[in-house]
């Protein structure tokens, strides 16, 4: 197993990195600080999971909320079932929420525990690749609205992420890929190496090799961690994690939550911010082959689907966070392994980028 340690003084707390986790007290229960827990997970990953882990609660009386499995449910509607089991329970505020799955869940459950009697502490078990890899990890919470992915939230930072490796074998196949869709990510905002690294090993990814997996969520962690540490609220270089997500969000929000996954989605939006970043002149052709390949053999789009028109990429991103003062704000590539956010480009460059994706 290894140890991450994500610092944010006060609000610090350790990422376990290892096979067969779930079900590990004496790494969980070190971080409830009250006399209850809540275990919020869905109907997929109960199945498989969630024995184990309220047995490593077993001493706490532990409450299991299952919820719907899918981005669709990621509502305030769906979000007040968590709520309906906390209060059903007479759960205070010492109360420890749980998440146990993907994204939707974490994301749920911290936005649960953040608004919960104003704020409770959570746990994050995330058991995909893409949540191991992100969204567990930094503090982001929160649900959709028809008009705008992830619209409603807060920053709220768990008490311990517990990556248990060995969940991945229980993954499908469509999962494992979009997932690595943010690992590919680390590599070509801040991490060249990695990236260099991951065009040798993407095979042995794609078939769970167990060292390369393991490697690939560390070092994929480690990245996030020290962008966290550097920039907790996104005031400036953490929005750089959100490179292919201005694309990929629309793309989400355009075709019905749920009809493409996440990392597919911001699979795409990285082909799409490679491609405007060769229109502004700064990446080689060379480059964005490279690019476009990695997420081909990773089993990822690089073209936008054929109902997101210019018009509808452009009318969904203009409500994107990363919008200020009307203007829209990209992050693009310098090379590979250099990120920048800007709002310095012509319209027409974007306008290309956004035809000739949906024209291939």
């Amino acid at each position: 197993m290894k140890t991450l340690q994500l610092d944010l003084g006060e609000r610090s707390y350790p990422i376990y990195i290892g096979a067969d986790l779930i079900g590990r007290a004496d790494l969980t229960t070190p971080h409830v600080s009250g006399e209850r827990v809540a275990i919020v997970t869905n109907e997929t990953v109960a199945p498989f999971y969630l024995g184990r882990t309220s047995a490593a609660f077993a001493a706490y009386n532990p409450i299991d909320v299952v919820l719907p499995d899918g981005e669709k449910y990621k509502t305030l509607d769906v979000l007040n079932r968590i709520f309906d089991a906390l209060l059903k329970n007479r759960c205070d505020r010492r109360t420890t929420l749980v998440a146990l799955g993907g994204g939707v869940i974490g994301d749920m459950t911290g936005f649960a525990a953040a608004t919960y009697q104003r704020g409770v502490p959570f746990i994050q078990v995330p058991t995909t690749l893409l949540a191991q890899v992100d969204s567990s990890v930094g503090g982001k919470t929160g649900v959709n609205h028809p008009l705008g992915k992830n619209m409603i939230g807060a920053f709220y930072q768990p008490r311990a992420v517990i990556v248990d490796t060995s969940s991945l074998n229980t993954l499908p196949d469509r999962e494992l890929s979009a997932g690595l869709a943010e690992v590919i990510k680390y590599g070509l905002i801040r991490d060249a190496e990695f990236f260099a690294w991951l065009e040798q090993n993407i095979d042995k990814l794609l078939t769970r090799d167990t060292n390369v997996l393991a490697y690939a969520i560390e070092r994929s962690c480690r990245n996030k961690a020290e962008v966290v540490t550097a920039d907790e609220r996104e005031s400036g270089v953490r929005a750089l994690l959100n490179l292919g997500h201005t694309f990929g969000h629309a793309i989400e929000t355009g075709l019905g939550y749920g009809e493409w996954l996440h990392g597919e989605a911001v699979g795409a939006g990285m082909a799409l911010a490679a491609d405007m970043s060769r229109r502004l002149g700064w990446l080689r052709d060379a480059d964005v082959a490279r690019i476009q390949r990695l997420l081909q053999r990773a089993r990822l789009p690089v073209n936008a689907p054929a109902p997101m028109t210019p018009e509808r990429f452009m009318d969904l991103m203009s409500v994107d966070k990363k919008v200020q003062a009307g203007k829209l704000r990209l992050v693009l590539l310098k090379g590979i392994g250099e990120a920048v956010i800007t709002d310095k480009f012509p319209a027409t460059a974007l306008d290309e980028t956004l035809r000739a994706a949906r024209a291939a």
